[in-house]
């Protein structure tokens, strides 16, 4: 149960509140951004909560139990610290969001009302909906390890011991030409053979997208062309001359860790388990 503050809650009976809504979102390893439908920046808790017009969210309910509790925050990008490249290269994805009440005449009176995660953004010109959803969706996600056929080790990680600083599965290279948003040529790569990048990822190092991370769809080389494939927009454009890392993937099976990686000793997977096949063989005897 929540406990309003006694001048709080004085305030509210007494008919006539200067209440404002006030949303701070923190995405990973990014700094905090504040924002609220007061007409002015209001600023406590160590943020500053920038005056936003057309911000509104629909109507929050709590129930008991474990079942998930998601409302949606409606607005304009009218921000510059939250801008729509932004928001489609993913930076904001799982981002920790706290939604409070705000007396805006005393902003020490206030009460948090919701804390969560964001969960799925829908972008339509400049505007976009964005979900909210409550702690208890994360009791629903898989914790620890489970029986199953592929690896459950990211590549590179303390478990997988392999390391991705080994030229054989990463090197330099740069944009030599932009097909599309998600499609480049790019240069060297020339020691990889076809699809050996696949699932892997590109770090960039310099351009308008320097330090950010996207996974690589598809690598092939054609008559000495190589061409990446990204599976996502990068949240600015490409351009020839942007500088990356990339590195090799993974697609967690027994015998890619074997024959790719010489890893077979540290394989997270249990690649000899019994499959339907063997459940619905008859038996012999």
């Amino acid at each position: 149960m929540r406990v309003l503050p006694d001048e709080l809650a004085a305030r509210l009976q007494s008919g006539a509140t200067t209440l404002a809504w006030c949303w701070r979102i923190t995405p990973r390893e990014r700094p905090a951004l504040g924002f609220t439908d007061h007409d002015r920046d209001l600023v406590f808790d160590g943020s500053v909560f920038e005056a936003a017009s057309g911000l509104s969210s629909s109507e929050i309910k709590s129930s008991v139990g474990l079942a998930v509790d998601n409302l949606e925050v409606v607005s304009a990008l009218v921000s510059e610290r939250l801008s729509e490249a932004a928001l489609a290269a993913g930076d904001f994805d799982d981002a920790t969001v706290e939604i409070f009440r705000v007396d805006w005449s005393d902003p020490s009176l206030r009460l948090m009302v919701r804390r969560g995660s964001l969960g799925e953004v829908r972008r339509s010109g400049s505007a976009f909906t964005a979900e909210v959803r409550g702690l208890s969706h994360y009791l629903q996600q898989t914790r620890g390890r489970i029986f199953q056929f592929g690896c459950d080790a990211d590549l590179g990680d303390s478990r997988c011991g392999v390391s991705l600083d080994d030229p054989a599965f990463s090197a330099a290279a740069s944009v030599v030409e932009v097909r599309s948003a998600r499609l480049i040529i790019a240069s060297g790569l020339g020691q990889f053979v076809d699809g050996w990048l696949t699932r892997g990822s590109v770090r960039f190092t310099s351009g308008a997208n320097a330090g950010r991370i996207a996974e690589i769809r598809r690598h092939s080389v054609v008559a000495g062309v190589v061409t990446l494939e990204l599976w996502t927009f990068t949240g600015q454009p490409l351009a020839p001359g942007d500088a990356f890392v990339a590195r090799a993937g993974c697609d967690k099976q027994f015998t890619t860790c074997r024959a790719k990686f010489a890893n077979a000793v540290n394989y997270r997977g249990f690649p000899h388990m019994p499959g339907n096949d063997f459940l619905a063989s008859p038996t012999v005897g």
